[in-house]
């Protein structure tokens, strides 16, 4: 059966020369990216991929974002030299790689739609990459809204990868987070923050056949289905300071069915039970086959494997697996 993995990280060379340069003294998520072959190797790369009959890879940046560590100049730069990397990529191997997402300078609007209009359009972008925050700042900010605009107008979706770094400490008494929980435990945090803010800034409401891809499930969402349920639909009874009731009118649906308008991959680790939970929340029409590779203990190979062995698991029929593995990603990204 064909498989369009929708989530997988690569580093383009020219790309990655450059990061290294600029960020050769970055922690944490830099030491990470900086011992995975995988993501700049290709020939590694194939011999991974050739372990699984019709499985293809849509192409994305890993994290960090450029705004981390780069001024804005170097920003464009970068975006450009991924996305030009990615392009040259997916024409050379089309049966491998059928499409790649933008990577963006988020550090200024005006040359983020730059490059976004240039690579859904001259490059052939399926779609965009952008991370839960941008520098700190949320994504229902007003300067951040021709964004979501513009790919409602192209029809394209949207991918908010997580990102939260060991600087954003667990507890207020304490600068930095200890055991990793930044990653663990912050970065599902983090995409259930982003859904929300976008949930009551109206995105839905402005933009109804937007498409807004979550990583990792959905996050938290699924989980928490009572809280974002009824316990949204209470929302201002627990605030004294602020006046919620207002919003929760103006909005033309439950919180709840907001949050089902996203979509959802299937990058849970290889684990079985997330991934049985976020499929009956978001319904086999909203969930799409990815792996996140290559970021596991083996370099990319456990959790593609893991991954296929869960999806073949589930109770569901061969149709409804054929959308998860590839239908609904062809749908989405107008691929062949």
């Amino acid at each position: 059966m064909r498989k369009i993995d929708v989530f997988t990280h690569i580093f383009p060379a020219r790309y990655v020369e450059r990061m290294m340069e600029l960020a050769s003294t970055m922690k944490d998520v830099g030491k990470r990216v900086r011992n995975v072959p995988m993501l700049a190797n290709l020939d590694v790369r194939f011999e991974i991929m050739d372990a699984h009959p019709g499985y293809q890879q849509i192409l994305s940046i890993a994290t960090p974002p450029v705004e981390a560590f780069a001024g804005l100049n170097d920003a464009v730069d970068l975006a450009q030299r991924a996305n030009d990397g990615m392009a040259e990529l997916v024409g050379k191997y089309p049966d491998r790689f059928p499409g790649f997402i933008a990577w963006l300078p988020m550090n200024d609007v005006d040359a983020t739609m730059r490059e976004l209009e240039r690579a859904m359009g001259s490059l052939r972008a399926r779609g965009i990459q952008i991370c839960s925050n941008v520098q700190g700042k949320p994504l229902d900010l007003p300067e951040y809204q021709p964004i979501f605009a513009a790919m409602a107008s192209h029809d394209l979706p949207i991918w908010i990868h997580p990102y939260r770094s060991a600087d954003i400490a667990d507890y207020p008494t304490e600068e930095r987070s200890l055991y990793e929980i930044w990653w663990t435990l912050g970065w599902p945090y983090e995409s259930s923050v982003a859904m929300s803010r976008l949930v009551f800034s109206g995105i839905f409401d402005r933009h109804p056949n937007i498409k807004i891809i979550t990583h990792h499930m959905g996050g938290m969402i699924p989980y928490f289905e009572g809280r974002v349920g009824p316990g949204w639909d209470q929302l201002g009874t627990r605030t004294s300071d602020r006046d919620y009731t207002k919003l929760l009118k103006d909005l033309k649906k439950r919180p709840l069915d907001y949050f089902k308008m996203f979509y959802a991959d299937t990058a849970t680790f290889g684990a079985y039970d997330p991934t049985v939970c976020g499929l009956k929340f978001f319904g086999v029409d909203n969930v799409l086959f990815a792996s996140d590779a290559p970021f596991d203990p083996e370099g990319g190979r456990m959790y593609i494997r893991e991954t296929i062995k869960v999806i073949d698991r589930l109770p569901i029929t061969e149709a409804e697996r054929e959308q998860i593995y590839w239908r609904n990603a062809a749908r989405l990204l107008k691929i062949d």
